[in-house]
This record gives C-alpha cells, structure tokens and sequence, in this order.
C-alpha cells in the first residue's frame, strides 16, 4: 500500500496499551492537527481516502484504538473498564500528549464517534472542533431501544453477552462475520472497500485477542461507559465545542433517531450536519464528499 506514503509509522506506549499509529511527517505546527479515529470492525487503514484529501492541509494522526488493528488487545477487566471509552480517550490524549500537540480537530465515526464523544466531555479544552459521523449518543441508542433497533443493531446486545460466547460464535467463521458487517446497516455490499482494505480488517479481525477486544469494547458501552454518561448528564457537564454530525441517509441513524437534536442536548456549541448519501461506513463510500465536510468544518 502506497496510500501512507506521506506517514510515519509509530507506536505509543500510553496507559498500560501500546498503540500504533500513522502520522503526518513534519513537525505539526505549520498546520492544524486533526485526530481521526475509526470504529468497528475496522482499523485506521478506514481514513485511507480522506487522509489522502486532507494531507496536504491537516497534521494527521490516525491511530487504531486499543483492541483493534495493531493495537495492543489487552484481556478485558472484570468492569471492562480498560476497554472504556474513557480509557480509550485517554489513549487519544496520550498519544497527542507524545506529539506534542495541544490542541487539535477530532473526528470519529462509529466507535471512534463514541471515543470521540468522551474526549470532547473530559478533556474539553483539547479538543477545537468535534466530528461525529453516523451515530446518536450511546446512552440516548440504548434508551430508546425497542424491536426496530434491537433487530437492526443486534449486535450491540449478541457482543455483550459474557464471555467467550459471543468470542467463540463469531470466531467459527471470523471472515463470514466481519463480510456480513462491513456490508451492512445501509451499505450496498462491499464494493466501496479496496481489495487491500479489506485484507487489512480480515488479518486483523480474524485473531482471536481481536475479537475478544472488540467484544469488550461493547461490553463497556453497556456498562460502565453508561455510567460515566449518567455521571456527566447529571454533572452538566457538556461537549463544549462547535460539533458537525454526519449521518448515511440509507442507514439505522437517519432510520430510528433525530441525530441533530440529541446531539444539541450534548452540546454547549453549535450542532451542524446533514444525512450524506450513503450507508453506514461514509469515509470509504464517499472519501471526496467527506473530506470536503471536513475541510469545510474545521476551516469555517
């Protein structure tokens, strides 16, 4: 693969997790930095178009959370609280911390949204702008469950079920698994995906410390994740930034939730965002399309 060509490759040891990431080379402070992070089941390789967009502008870094891509897979905690995403915020911080990078634009989509969303709450003075793209609050998703958002995301309750069901279900046939995802919750198949992206989430996602990572992940959201939520509703306390929310027309969000409006309720600044014509996994359906929000966003 050629698309990292205008990368460093590197590895933090941050917070008892060693995470691996691609950075812009140069020193950062001639351009504004601008963390992006990725969800399931995917790793950073998911940035590959925008990045290529964006590099010019932006001092990019973009890491794979812990649990995924050639991050370290540590086993889950009795509270899951090493896959939290505090936990996996304070990795993000870490890791910008080793840069040197004060403050930055943020950008998840999927769980990266989520661990994206707990870095603009605790770590509010980081963070210049924030992105998130095709998902609603996790605690307001869980909330609002009924049989329509069971049946679509049945995910989110088969991966939180105790371990190793759930590991030992989907490792009898890891690739069919991860096949039927990365061509759901609206996308059309998996043509978006180049040939070397996908092998790149096969060879990840089919180790077995993998799978259980990402079940501990989920296994969070359900847990102690809700309760830090609980924790900083009742606290007030709020992203404070100005937010962009972007969301697949063809996908779960636009379908069950009103994403601007239980975004706002988070949100001390100003929420701003649209449905974009695609599924669930925008960046790689429409990198151009997706790029431009950003550059648009960031720079207004």
């Amino acid at each position: 693969m050629n698309w990292f060509e205008n990368f460093e490759t590197r590895h933090f040891e941050v917070n008892g997790a060693r995470i691996f990431a691609r950075v812009s080379r140069g020193a950062h402070g001639s351009r504004p930095a601008l963390l992006l992070l990725h969800g399931f089941p995917q790793s950073h390789v998911m940035w590959h178009r925008v990045a290529q967009q964006l590099q010019q502008g932006y001092y990019l870094v973009l890491p794979d959370l812990r649990g995924y891509g050639d991050s370290s897979k540590a086993p889950g905690l009795p509270d899951h609280s090493n896959y939290s995403k505090r936990a996996m915020a304070q990795d993000m911080v870490a890791v910008m911390d080793a840069l040197g990078v004060d403050r930055f634009f943020l950008c998840g989509h999927d769980r990266g949204g989520r661990v994206a969303h707990r870095l603009a709450v605790d770590h509010a003075a980081r963070v210049e702008k924030l992105c998130v793209i095709d998902i609603a609050p996790t605690l307001d998703m869980y909330a609002a469950t009924d049989f329509a958002f069971a049946k679509a995301y049945y995910h989110w309750f088969h991966l939180i079920q105790p371990k190793p069901l759930p590991e030992f279900m989907i490792g009898g046939n890891p690739l069919a698994y991860l096949h039927a995802k990365l061509g759901g919750w609206g996308s059309t198949g998996m043509d978006y995906i180049e040939p070397a992206a996908q092998a790149e989430y096969e060879r990840c996602f089919i180790q077995s410390e993998t799978i259980h990572a990402m079940c501990e992940d989920y296994r969070a959201s359900a847990d102690i994740d809700l309760e830090h939520d609980r924790t900083s509703r009742a606290q007030g306390l709020k992203i404070a930034c100005d937010t962009r929310v972007l969301w697949g027309a063809r996908g779960v969000v636009q379908r069950l939730f009103r994403p601007l409006d239980l975004w706002q309720a988070q949100c001390a600044g100003q929420v701003t965002g649209q449905a974009m014509e695609a599924g669930h996994f925008i960046p790689e359906e429409l990198p151009q399309e997706m790029a431009a929000h950003l550059r648009q966003f960031f720079t207004a």
